[in-house]
């Protein structure tokens, strides 16, 4: 089997349904329909065959392009049916080989954009009233089991054969990458000891009793599965929000000018510096005339500068995580005017339970969460000519640090920082905790401060005094101190600040989410570079092979 560790190739995230060779999109009323055939012979690299309906980071991909042609293209759809277009197995999840022959950051990578994405399907349905019902026809194993678990119902084809399972333990010497342990006791309440049963047998779970440890909601006969899964994407879609006789706006291409040291889109410059190992993202403001109402709003569509920033930005970021490794150092910057930023927003306020405004902001609220969880270090930089203001704050508030420019010899020049009603919740993390939440640890005194000043642009003296900038030097230490903070970064173990930074970034509030990320970071990026797993007779290297894994019985 080939070697891809050392692959070079670059990732591309852009897709259409044109483009598509796993998924089928299909839309009748009320309920999509995405039917998983993956082909064989379709991995997005070579080495290995994506057989038993096993995926790659391209399904992925696709299947991200997907969820967003349901929320943007078919605003109609209240209900999502996800199932297998293959017969007897839905989906055997992550392919084994493809993990096998993958460098380390590869398969991190992987696993952390299929987290977002199964993420986002929640997302969608605690925000948008869009829901999702797993129709398992077949063998549903590890991250086929997976994407079923991020679905509001799983509905189990009762077929005698037909099982869910976990059995990364026992197979492979990992644990499950997409969330599989946290959701079934976090999300499912599976009993503890029932589910240390289920996650260390190879054979899985069936029929009633699948129902019984609440690892299903319902299992249906052959006969009856079809009619069964169509009911409950009815019932499902009669209790949404979704509008009916809406039009849906489509989403072209995402323009994107590559060069060798970044990236330019329309909104969205990246420029990197592989000698100071950084990238500086600079998010521009909106320019000339805005819509000012749904109909302008629908008319514009996907250049519409909320949602068209949010889809380059959401591109950068992939591109930047995925294709540029040893760049550590994310560099936030903003430019333009800050009060077209306000007008912006406050058209998105106004509109707010609007569809398409809705599903706006949760592009954008889904876009700075990739941030959030991106292992690198994020300094944001508020200098003259910024426009960190309401939604473009949130990059700042989002910040490992935040260094502004204070200019006392030279006030009219000097940057501002402006907050609103985007900054207090409106754009959470994915512990559903606002930034500002976050940084003040929720405490009232801090926080009804900041609230008081909303509204008000701030400088560099005011935004110290309110604890919502690191550092404020001036133009004479500016260059130097900046200077000093990347070299420093640079210098220190890339291992030890994701370490650090995921533990700092999501301090004081707990959920799913986070312990799904947080899992992934730390129990998954140790276990998956375990000679158990990877080694030379690692669970994961001879999987397929015949021989059986050697492990090292030490416990540590």
């Amino acid at each position: 089997m080939a070697d891809l560790t050392h692959v070079p190739e670059r990732v591309d995230y852009r897709t259409d349904p044109t483009q598509y060779r796993h998924w089928t999109l299909s839309v009748e009323g009320a309920i999509a329909r995405l039917s998983l055939d993956i082909a064989e012979d379709g991995g997005i690299r070579p080495g290995y065959k994506l057989k038993l309906n096993s995926y790659d980071l391209g399904v992925d991909i696709e299947l991200h392009d997907a969820l967003n042609r349901i929320r943007f293209e078919h605003p109609n759809v209240r209900s999502v049916i996800v199932t297998s277009g293959k017969d007897r197995i839905f989906c055997s999840g992550a392919n084994i080989f493809m993990l096998g022959v993958s460098s380390h950051a590869w398969k991190v990578n992987f696993c952390k954009f299929t987290n977002e994405t199964r993420n986002g399907i929640e997302d969608s349905s605690k925000h948008s009233g869009l829901k999702f019902i797993a129709a398992v026809n077949g063998a549903c194993a590890g991250g086929g089991y997976e994407l079923a678990l991020a679905c509001d119902e799983i509905i189990l084809v009762d077929d005698r054969s037909s099982a869910v399972s976990l059995p990364e333990v026992p197979l492979l010497g990992v644990l499950p990458g997409t969330g599989g342990l946290t959701r079934v006791t976090d999300k499912r309440r599976v009993r503890h000891d029932l589910a240390d049963i289920f996650c260390t047998s190879v054979e899985g779970v069936r029929g009633q009793r699948a129902v019984d440890w609440r690892l299903v909601d319902r299992i249906a006969k052959p006969a009856q599965f079809a009619a069964t899964v169509q009911e409950r994407a009815a019932a499902h879609a009669q209790t949404s929000p979704r509008p009916s006789g809406a039009q849906g706006i489509a989403l072209p291409r995402v323009e994107r000018q590559d060069h060798a040291d970044g990236m330019r889109y329309q909104h969205v410059t990246v420029d990197i510096d592989r000698a100071r190992r950084t990238a500086t993202l600079c998010i521009r403001a909106p320019q000339g005339a805005q819509p000012a109402d749904t109909a302008a709003i629908e008319a514009a569509g996907a250049a519409w500068w909320p949602l068209a920033m949010a889809r380059e930005l959401d591109d950068a970021i992939l591109n930047l995580r995925t294709n540029e490794l040893d760049i550590g150092t994310w560099l936030l910057k903003t430019e333009g005017d800050a009060q077209a930023v306000l007008a912006s927003d406050a058209v998105l306020l106004a509109h707010q339970n609007h569809w398409l405004v809705r599903e706006t902001i949760g592009a954008l609220r889904r876009t700075f969460a990739r941030l959030d969880v991106s292992s690198r270090t994020l300094f944001a930089l508020i200098e003259t000519g910024s426009a960190f203001a309401g939604t473009l704050a949130e990059l700042a508030l989002a910040a490992d640090r935040t260094y502004m420019l204070a200019l006392p010899d030279a006030p009219e020049q000097a940057p501002t920082l402006t907050l609103n009603a985007f900054n207090f919740g409106l754009l959470p993390m994915v512990n559903d905790q606002s930034r500002l939440q976050r940084r003040f640890y929720e405490e009232a005194s801090p926080l009804e401060a900041v609230r008081a000043a909303a509204g008000r642009p701030l400088d560099a003296d005011s935004a110290l005094a309110l604890g919502l900038v690191t550092a404020a030097p001036d133009d004479i230490d500016w260059a130097d101190e900046i200077r000093i903070a990347i070299e420093e970064r640079a210098a220190m173990s890339p291992d030890a600040l994701t370490g650090l930074e995921a533990n700092l970034r999501f301090a004081s509030r707990e959920n799913m989410n986070t312990r799904i990320f947080g899992r992934l970071t730390a129990w998954q990026n140790w276990i998956f570079n375990r000679p158990n797993a990877v080694g030379e007779k690692g669970a994961l290297k001879v999987y397929g092979t015949g021989q059986k894994a050697g492990f090292d019985q030490t416990r540590v």
